[in-house]
């Protein structure tokens, strides 16, 4: 597929698939996020109704969105939103299904990351998409692999063990692949 019918297939099927999310947190097992280790959480979009909750119980000092502008407009916090709260934000935007983040994406991301960590000894980062099971754990397993100096496979088993409905395809391994050859293994 390519990537303006990708584009646009994420487009009509975000309203859709989201339903598809809320449902499934109410009729299984799946949390709406999870912790991964004790300072990162992988979670799906984070709704404005869900920021006390992430702020105060949680202690999230640090947001990263792997969404699409059109993904956050009218249910998630804005940068200045989150930035009202004290949590630090970045967005990454990635297109849904499709695509892969990029190499720089994924490296900024893990800065990010890495920086949120370092100023707040204490604080969370809650790393999210839309559905809290590919783009965002793709991010989560570079992460991994850059604080534990893990490889792919035992990244992406460690997030599985906490979040067993992520789903990464072929393109999310290849970009894990890359990362870990050219930021872990350099």
């Amino acid at each position: 597929m390519g990537r303006s019918m990708g584009w646009a297939f994420a487009r009509l099927t975000f309203l859709p698939t989201l339903a598809f999310n809320v449902a499934m947190r109410r009729v299984s097992a799946r949390k709406w996020y999870n912790h991964v280790d004790d300072r990162l959480i992988l979670g799906a979009l984070p709704f404005r109704s869900m920021t006390k909750e992430l702020v105060e119980k949680e202690g999230v000092k640090g947001v990263v969105s792997m969404n699409e502008d059109y993904e956050l407009r009218w249910l998630a916090n804005a940068k200045k939103e989150w930035e009202a709260v004290g949590v630090q934000f970045l967005q990454l935007s990635t297109t849904d299904i499709f695509e892969a983040p990029s190499q720089d994406k994924l490296q900024h991301g893990v800065k990010f990351i890495h920086a949120v960590e370092a100023s707040s000894p204490s604080g969370a980062v809650y790393v999210h998409c839309k559905a809290g099971r590919t783009r965002s754990a793709t991010l989560v397993a570079c992460y991994l692999m850059s604080k534990y100096n893990w490889s792919p496979e035992k990244a992406v088993t460690h997030i599985a063990e906490a979040r067993p409905h992520i789903w990464l395809g072929p393109r999310q391994y290849q970009a894990l692949d890359t990362f870990y050859h050219t930021m872990v293994q350099s």
